[in-house]
C-alpha cells in the first residue's frame, strides 16, 4: 500500500513537474536558503508528499535543490527520495552520480586520508573505464579486489566494503550487513550509491563533497529517465546516441577557440579541470619520476578550482598547491616569475591555473608580458634546464578570446584552454563544460582523454544536444551581453561615483575581452576599518536584496553568468569563494548581465537604491 502511494505521486510530480526542473541549472534561486540549502527542498517535498499535493504551482514553489546543480537538483533529489522510501533508508544515505566511477573513488579517497582499509567485490565483470593500475599509482588509492558469485559470499574485512552491481533496473538493492556501500552501475544514465548502516554514515558530506567537485549528480535528463523507470517498474533502455551532436559541439569548439586541435567535453567545468589535473600529474609521474608538483592557483579565485587543487594535493604525496597572487595590488605576470624562478630552483613541474580576466576583479594581464614571462628558460640550482610550465587557462568569463590557435598570444607555451558550459556555452541550460589545447599540448590532452574515461566523466547524450544547439550563437550573445554590460557600468559611474568598479577597459574590449560580468566596491563611512566594511557588507546586500525583489523575474542571486536571460548578483565571498581562506575573500558585489533584460529598469532600481543610501 505505502509503495503503491510513493510510485503513484511520484509518477503525478513527473506529469506535472515546473520545465525549468529539467532545461535550466539555476531552478527557484529566489527561494535559498544557504544554511539549508541540503536538506529544505525534500524537507518541504515530504510536506506536499504527506498532503498528496503535486500540483505544479505548489512544485513550483519548492525552495532551489543544494547551492549548485553539480551537487543536486530537483529531480535527482525526488530520484534519491524515492529509492530511499521504497526501500525503507534515509534519503541522505542515497547519493546519485552521473559518473559510475566517481562514487568508488569518494569513498576510497575518505579511506586514503583515513587510513583506512578498502574491499572492492563484484559480480561479474567490472566496467572497461576502471583502470586499477592507474586509480592504486596515480590517485594514490589502496583496495583489495575480489570477484563473488553471490552477494551473499561477501567475505567479512576490516575496513570498507563496496559492492558493485551492473544492472538496469533501478532502484534494486540486494544488501546485507557484510556491504558497507552499494553501488548500482546503470550503463547508460550514471549510477546509485547506497550508504548502508548508521556506522557508515559520517562518510554522506564527504562524498557529497567529491560529487560536488570532481564530477555532478545524475544530470536532470537522466534523472527523469530513472525515475520513470523506477515507477514503471521496467529496465532502462539505453537511448540511441546522436553522434551528430557531439560532432557539431567539438566543431563550435574549435572554431571559437581558433585551434585545430582534439576538444574534450565534460559533464562539467570541474569534471574537466578534474581530468585536466589528474591527467597532467600522470604526465608527470611518468616523465618526471621522483620530482615534486606544484600547482600553482590563485588563493582568491573560484572556489571549485581553488578547492579541488588542494583536494588533489591532500592525495597524493609529492604534489603540492603554491599561491599566485594575481588580483588587486598583485600583477598575475609578476607573481608567475617569483614563483617559476623558486619552483625551477627546486627542480619541480610547474602547473599553473589562472582565469583571464580574473574573478572577480575582472583584471587581464599584459599578454605579451605574460607570454615572455612562460616562455622564460630557467635552470634549477644545479644549473640544468628547468621543466617549462603548463599553463591551465580558464576561459570562462571570454571564451571567444582567441588564444591557442596558430600565431595567437600563447601558441609557443603549453597552454590548455577550459571553461564551464554552464555559463555562456549552453545558456546556463547544462553544466558540461569543455577543455582544448594548442599545438605543443597533444600529448597532455591523450593523458587527460583517458582520466576524463577513467572518471566516466564525458558530457552525456543530452548536454551534447543542448551545447550543439547553444554554441553556435554564443559569440554573437557575448556581444549582446557585453553591450548591456557596458552600458549599465557607465550609468552606474555617472550616478554613483564614489563606487569603485571592477571592469574591462574600452581598450581591452577592443582587444576582444568584453565580459558581461563586473564588480562592485559600495562607498562606505564609518570611523574604523571594521566598521567601514560592517557598513559595505550590509550595503552589498541591501541593493541584491532590492534587485531581487522589484525585479523578480530577471535579478536572481546567484553565481550565473552567461545566461540567456536575466541578471545576476552575488558576493563571492560567500559564493564563488567558500572554501577560500578568509583573508583572501572578496566582500564585494558581482552582477553579470545578459544580452535580453530590461536594462532600463534596472537602471530605474539602482538609481532608487543611490537615492536612498
Amino acid at each position: 500500500m505505502q509503495e503503491n502511494k510513493i510510485v503513484n505521486y511520484i509518477k503525478d510530480v513527473l506529469k506535472n513537474m515546473p520545465a525549468g526542473w529539467l532545461n535550466i541549472t539555476t531552478h527557484r534561486l529566489d527561494i535559498y536558503n544557504e544554511e539549508l540549502a541540503k536538506t529544505e527542498f525534500l524537507e518541504k517535498f515530504e510536506t506536499l508528499y504527506n498532503n498528496n499535493n503535486s500540483e505544479l504551482k505548489a512544485l513550483d514553489q519548492l525552495p532551489t535543490a543544494y547551492d549548485y546543480i553539480r551537487l543536486g537538483h530537483p529531480l535527482s533529489c525526488v530520484l534519491e527520495w524515492g529509492i530511499a522510501n521504497l526501500n525503507n533508508l534515509k534519503s541522505e544515505n542515497i547519493i546519485s552520480f552521473d559518473s559510475k566511477t566517481v562514487p568508488v573513488l569518494a569513498i576510497l579517497r575518505k579511506n586514503l586520508l583515513e587510513n583506512k582499509n578498502t574491499q572492492i567485490v563484484y559480480k561479474g565483470e567490472l566496467p572497461d573505464y576502471f583502470d586499477i593500475e592507474t586509480i592504486q599509482h596515480v590517485y594514490g588509492y589502496k583496495f583489495e579486489l575480489k570477484q563473488l558469485k553471490e552477494t551473499t559470499e561477501t567475505p567479512e574485512f576490516d575496513g570498507s566494503t563496496i559492492f558493485i552491481s551492473q544492472q538496469d533496473e533501478i532502484g534494486s538493492l540486494n544488501l546485507n550487513t557484510a556491504i558497507d556501500f552499494f553501488i548500482n552501475i546503470h550503463s547508460q544514465i550514471g549510477s546509485v550509491l547506497v550508504i548502508n548502516g548508521e556506522k557508515n554514515e559520517s562518510y554522506t558530506s564527504d562524498i557529497q563533497h567529491v560529487r560536488r567537485r570532481e564530477t555532478v549528480a545524475m544530470t536532470p535528463s537522466n534523472s527523469l529517465m530513472a525515475l520513470k523507470a523506477l515507477t514503471s517498474k521496467t529496465s532502462i533502455e539505453n537511448e540511441k546516441i546522436d553522434s551528430s551532436n557531439k560532432a557539431s559541439v567539438l566543431n563550435s569548439i574549435k572554431k571559437i577557440t581558433g585551434a585545430n586541435t582534439k576538444p574534450l567535453v565534460a559533464s562539467s567545468g570541474l569534471s574537466i579541470q578534474y581530468a585536466i589535473l589528474m591527467g597532467l600529474i600522470h604526465d608527470a609521474l611518468e616523465k618526471n619520476s621522483g620530482k615534486d608538483i606544484k600547482i600553482i592557483v590563485p588563493p582568491n579565485c573560484y572556489g571549485g578550482t581553488n578547492d579541488q587543487a588542494r583536494r588533489v594535493a591532500a592525495c597524493i604525496e609529492n604534489v603540492e598547491i603554491v599561491d599566485l597572487p594575481v588580483d588587486g595590488d598583485n600583477d598575475m605576470v609578476q607573481s608567475i616569475e617569483i614563483v617559476l624562478a623558486k619552483i625551477a630552483n627546486q627542480d619541480a613541474v610547474p602547473y599553473i591555473i589562472a582565469e583571464i580576466p580574473t574573478n572577480p576583479r575582472v583584471e587581464v594581464p599584459n599578454l605579451i608580458e605574460l607570454k615572455e614571462v612562460l616562455s622564460k628558460k630557467r635552470t634549477t640550482s644545479s644549473g640544468e634546464i628547468a621543466i617549462d610550465p603548463v599553463f591551465i587557462l580558464d576561459q570562462t568569463f571570454c571564451p571567444n578570446v582567441h588564444f591557442l590557435g596558430e600565431n595567437e598570444i600563447l601558441s609557443t607555451v603549453r597552454t590548455i584552454s577550459f571553461a564551464s558550459g554552464s555559463k555562456f556555452p549552453s545558456g546556463g541550460q547544462c553544466t558540461a563544460g569543455y577543455c582544448i589545447g594548442n599545438e605543443k599540448t597533444t600529448a597532455l590532452i591523450d593523458k587527460i582523454e583517458m582520466h576524463l574515461n577513467l572518471c566516466d566523466n564525458e558530457a552525456t547524450e543530452f548536454q551534447y544536444e543542448i551545447l550543439a544547439k547553444q554554441m553556435p550563437s554564443m559569440n554573437q550573445r557575448i556581444i549582446d551581453a557585453y553591450k548591456n554590460t557596458r552600458e549599465f557600468v557607465n550609468f552606474i559611474q555617472e550616478v554613483l561615483p564614489a563606487a569603485k568598479i571592477n571592469f574591462v577597459s574600452e581598450e581591452l574590449a577592443e582587444q576582444g575581452f568584453t565580459p558581461s560580468v563586473f564588480s562592485l566596491d559600495l562607498p562606505t563611512k564609518g570611523n574604523s576599518d571594521e566598521e567601514r566594511e560592517t557598513y559595505k557588507r550590509a550595503l552589498n546586500l541591501k541593493l541584491i536584496n532590492l534587485m531581487i525583489t522589484e525585479i523578480p523575474n530577471e535579478s536572481k542571486y546567484c553565481v550565473s553568468y552567461g545566461q540567456l536571460k536575466g541578471c545576476y548578483w552575488t558576493i563571492p565571498a560567500t559564493s564563488t569563494q567558500g572554501t577560500t581562506k578568509e583573508g583572501d575573500k572578496d566582500y564585494i558585489a558581482r552582477v553579470s548581465l545578459s544580452p535580453d533584460m530590461d536594462l532600463d529598469r534596472h537602471k530605474k532600481v539602482f538609481l532608487d537604491f543611490v537615492k536612498n543610501i
